[in-house]
């Protein structure tokens, strides 16, 4: 109650300070005061907003906020007010034209509940609304119990559409070139999938899925775009939630959103701060081979490896209302993230007969540090005709990452120690400025336009020493400069039961990597028109189909385009590319959306046509270690054109009012025609055909179920079915997660216990080969089984706002479709 009560001063200060700044001298203050009770009950409400409007100026002059027993008291000039007091799921009191000219009491104020405003929040915060519109769907987050107390990746990976595989790695209907933005911009983070672990659940409101965006949306991302739209306070007066997090591996957080609102300001603030375990586990088998395809030996490669980080997330903004149709708004975001992650690896070496000849343990040490600072800036104006309106953003951002490594190796068969040591610095800076325009006009059409440019550079040192003496081919200083410009227009239409959206979208992509060992610098200029088109036609009221095709680019960066490996093991690692062309994809996508009864139904077949497509190979580097092994690296490459069809449904069912079940199913087609071309440790050039056809699937079962006391019973389970590659086979993975909730203290807080990965099943599992080289199997495990418990305390909500569904949408079979 402390911490509440900190907020609310540090908030009411400020909105005082800012108020009384724009007052003229009005002479001597004097004091109102009252208080406010619930009709019904009598029992006093806290936390309701009393404010007074001047009726000459119509401008808020004063106000405040009810104490724990429903009591008021503040300064204000003497003069003529309209009053107003409201709280949360309570039907808003005026009084009209009070004139104040002393010390004034108003008396015992009641307030009736407003029963259509608790049936929305009730039906809003219950479940997983989608609401399908011409080129998007939104997901709007309800009280899924999966991820209290988790992060924005627990959030995706319970999207229907996305995934999340054991890595963190987010795919949009099996394809991992996603957009991921938020609130509309893309995330300034060096690693994105880091970022996504840092930012609490419970500050999402929705997420937008765009499997097929239009010209309004930036070109990157030829699976399509996520948007994560965060959380901010609509309701007038003083609110918010804390949640408190424990569990097993250590996962421990505290984080707070809270939220003033006032005719004139909107203060708002998210904290957080998380301490993590995520431990993992790895097996690399791997048989080594010679040219005519016999075994040369074999090791056997098993790691454990544990990640600490500690982690704190915090914004503050406001939003200024200068007028009625102005809005100014402006936010400070802060994330910074410590990491102390252990990789311990055992290499055990056999002969060809699969005789044991020796154990090598290898340790890598690494700590890390991040730290990003983000300014954003938006000007919202808009015109008398609804929808008319002109907005001007702004994002400036720094981050940075240091990671450094120290590691030792040693064999059992003598006492010498090998010591390693790797260095990796990355600054970033990205200045984004956007700009949209949208004018209605006539019935039903409305014309767009607008302008973004996004501006990166990434500096990125890494350094690699061997015994203390420094590894030239693997240090350097690489460089990275994106500078793109972008102009789209559209136009959209309804004529009867179509819908029509046409655009155009031209961007300017100017790109400088440049590499200080090499002494190079390699610049890379084009420009390229995305158009797209967009078409439904209504069935009847409750079905509609939609036909939609668009143009994508995926330009690689960060991780992908940078040579450095990590160290953790001298015979099996990742390495960037720097000579990483774009991708472009040509997107067609046929929709049907239904609703019958208690069923809602959304289905879609698409075609994707990709040309450059990036995929990971598995090669041999040329390089070896100090006992005469081959270093088996993964590196991305283009592989030119690539051919993906596939066929999804999400299916909504309320087959009783205490029983909701949402499943989706999604199976795709790839086939990738290429040829890759390198050269291998013996010198000898190596051509690989990659021409493959394969197919796989993925589906997701989810129920929930309230029981008696007020108790929800919530379970997830997750197939990503098995896939064959040019070089090998991903298997299969199956998942489950399991989570209870009931809700305390008279409905204000919710107490929940969540098992993550309940069969700690969640593997990356696959074979690779490669003729004449090696033939191995893997086995990747990124977190280990999570158990979870969260306790959420929400402040100024009346008893009414809880997770628990109206009874008559229940019967009447809502399934979450908005149309």
């Amino acid at each position: 109650m402390k911490i509440i009560k900190l907020f609310f001063t540090v908030a009411l200060i400020f909105t005082t300070f800012l108020n009384y700044s724009q007052e003229k001298q009005q002479g001597p203050k004097v004091k109102v005061s009252g208080k406010v009770v619930d009709k019904i009950s009598n029992q006093p409400l806290e936390y309701t907003s009393v404010s007074l409007t001047n009726t000459l100026t119509n401008k808020v002059s004063a106000g405040g906020i009810t104490d724990d027993k429903g009591n008021f008291s503040f300064d204000a000039s003497p003069g003529t007010y309209d009053i107003k007091v409201d709280f949360i799921s309570f039907k808003p009191l005026e009084i009209k034209g009070k004139v104040i000219t002393g010390t004034t009491n108003l008396g015992t104020i009641t307030l009736q509940e407003d029963s259509k405003q608790i049936e929305e929040v009730v039906i809003r915060s219950e479940k997983t609304t989608v609401e399908i519109k011409l080129d998007k769907k939104v997901y709007n987050v309800g009280q899924d119990l999966m991820v209290k107390g988790g992060t924005v990746s627990d959030v995706l990976d319970n999207i229907p559409s996305v995934t999340v595989d054991a890595e963190g790695t987010v795919s949009l209907r099996g394809n991992e070139n996603v957009r991921i933005l938020i609130d509309g911009k893309p995330s300034n983070a060096i690693n994105v999938t880091d970022a996504l672990k840092l930012i609490p659940a419970d500050a999402i409101d929705k997420v937008e899925v765009v499997t097929n965006p239009s010209a309004r949306y930036d070109a990157e991302g030829g699976g399509g775009i996520l948007n994560i739209v965060l959380k901010k306070g609509k309701t007038n007066g003083l609110n918010g939630t804390i949640i408190a997090t424990t569990g097993y591996p250590d996962n421990h957080g505290l984080s707070g959103t809270i939220n003033y609102k006032t005719e004139q300001f909107n203060l708002f603030t998210t904290q957080g701060y998380n301490y993590r375990d995520n431990p993992g586990n790895g097996i690399f088998e791997t048989e080594y081979l010679n040219d005519d395809n016999t075994t040369s030996g074999y090791i056997d490669e098993n790691r454990t490896n544990t990640r600490l980080g500690k982690g704190y997330n915090g914004n503050f903004g406001f939003d200024w209302y200068l007028d009625d149709s102005t809005t100014w708004s402006n936010a400070l975001n802060y994330r910074k993230n410590s990491g102390d992650n252990r990789d311990n690896v055992f290499q055990d070496y056999f002969d060809a007969s699969k005789t044991y000849l020796s154990t090598t343990n290898r340790i890598n040490q690494e700590d890390s540090n991040s730290e990003n600072v983000e300014f954003t800036t938006g000007l919202v104006k808009k015109f008398k005709r609804d929808g008319h309106k002109l907005t001007i953003d702004g994002s400036f951002s720094q981050n940075m990452d240091l990671n450094t490594s120290f590691i030792t190796d040693k064999n059992n068969l003598n006492s010498d120690v090998i010591i390693d040591e790797s260095l990796n610095d990355q600054k970033q800076n990205r200045n984004l400025i956007q700009t949209d325009y949208v004018l209605p006009f006539g019935k039903g059409s409305q014309f767009e336009a607008g302008y973004r440019g996004d501006f990166s550079e990434l500096t990125t040192k890494y350094a690699v020493f061997n015994d203390g003496i420094a590894n030239d081919d693997l240090t350097d200083v690489v460089g990275y400069k994106e500078h793109v410009n972008a102009l789209y227009t559209q136009y959209g239409t309804k004529v009867n039961k179509f819908s029509f959206l046409f655009g155009l979208r031209w961007e300017d992509s100017n790109i400088t990597i440049s590499s200080e060992n090499a002494g190079l610098s390699n610049n890379k200029k084009y420009n390229n028109f995305f158009p797209s088109a967009f078409t439904t036609y209504e069935l009847n009221k409750e079905s509609s189909i939609s036909l939609s095709y668009s143009k994508r680019i995926q330009r690689p960066r960060g991780r992908q385009i940078i040579p450095f490996n990590n160290l953790s093991s001298n015979i099996n690692t990742f390495i960037g590319n720097p000579d990483l062309n774009p991708s472009m994809t040509d997107a067609l996508d046929f929709g049907y959306l239904t609703k019958i009864g208690k069923v809602t139904l959304s289905t879609s077949l698409y075609v994707n046509k990709t040309n450059d497509v990036i995929q990971m190979v598995r090669k041999e580097s040329g390089l070896t270690t100090t006992t005469g092994i081959p270093l088996i690296v993964s590196t991305p490459v283009n592989l030119a054109t690539e051919y993906r069809t596939g066929f999804e449904f999400t299916l909504n069912y309320s087959p009783y009012k205490w029983w909701k079940l949402n499943s989706n199913f999604n199976f795709f087609n790839i086939k990738t025609e290429g040829d890759y071309t390198y050269t291998n440790f013996a010198d000898v050039v190596v051509t690989q055909n990659f021409d493959n056809t394969t197919s796989s699937w993925f589906t997701r079962l989810n129920s929930k179920i309230s029981l008696p006391y007020k108790i929800d019973w919530q379970t997830n389970l997750t197939y990503n079915g098995p896939q064959d590659t040019r070089q090998g086979r991903v298997y299969g993975i199956f998942a489950a997660n399991l989570a209870f909730s009931k809700d305390v203290l008279k409905d204000k807080a919710t107490v929940a216990l969540s098992v993550n990965d309940l069969l700690n099943s969640r593997k990356r599992i696959f074979d690779s080969y490669s003729a004449g080289e090696f033939d191995s199997h893997t086995e990747m495990q990124w977190r280990e089984r999570q158990i979870t418990l969260s306790f959420t305390y929400r402040f100024n909500k009346s008893k009414n706002d809880r997770e628990k569904p109206k009874k008559s949408m229940q019967e009447n079979g809502d399934g979450g479709g908005d149309f």
